[in-house]
């Protein structure tokens, strides 16, 4: 199966992340903005633990002096060496050519959609081999 229930969407309070267990492998879920980004939980660099780095936005500069903050592209930082990794992407900005986080593709879905299935039951045939008396108290006995 390649889609698993991760977590509930209160569970992670926005700028916070949760790591999962899927399949073996530990997936930090970030919430950011009312998005959620979910990268493998190790730096591709070093293997630190991603969910302990900060979530930060991008900033440049065209002069010094001068700097822009772009609160829409989202980064989290290695908390071992500093790298960044696009959130959205995986992609490093400290080697881009060959290093990139494992990213998931991570999508909000009501809880009614999931309940409908499709779940199949296993089932066994049941037989009775005697029969029981039922005392029904709210009819009155008939003569």
């Amino acid at each position: 199966m390649t889609r698993h229930l991760a977590a509930k969407t209160s569970d992670i309070p926005p700028g916070g992340n949760k790591v999962v267990s899927i399949g073996g492998r530990d997936i930090v879920i970030f919430h950011v903005n009312g998005e959620f980004f979910a990268l493998l939980n190790r730096c591709p660099h070093a293997g630190a633990e991603m969910c302990r780095g900060d979530v930060v936005g991008e900033v440049s500069s065209e002069r010094p002096g001068e700097y822009h903050f772009d609160g829409s592209r989202r980064f989290v930082v290695c908390p071992w060496h500093g790298w960044e990794f696009d959130l959205r992407t995986g992609q490093s900005w400290c080697d881009p050519n060959s290093t990139r986080a494992r990213q998931f593709r991570v999508t909000v879905e009501p809880g009614e959609t999931l309940v409908k299935g499709p779940y199949v039951a296993e089932t066994f045939p049941v037989s009775l081999e005697e029969d029981y008396l039922v005392i029904d108290l709210t009819a009155p006995a008939t003569t």
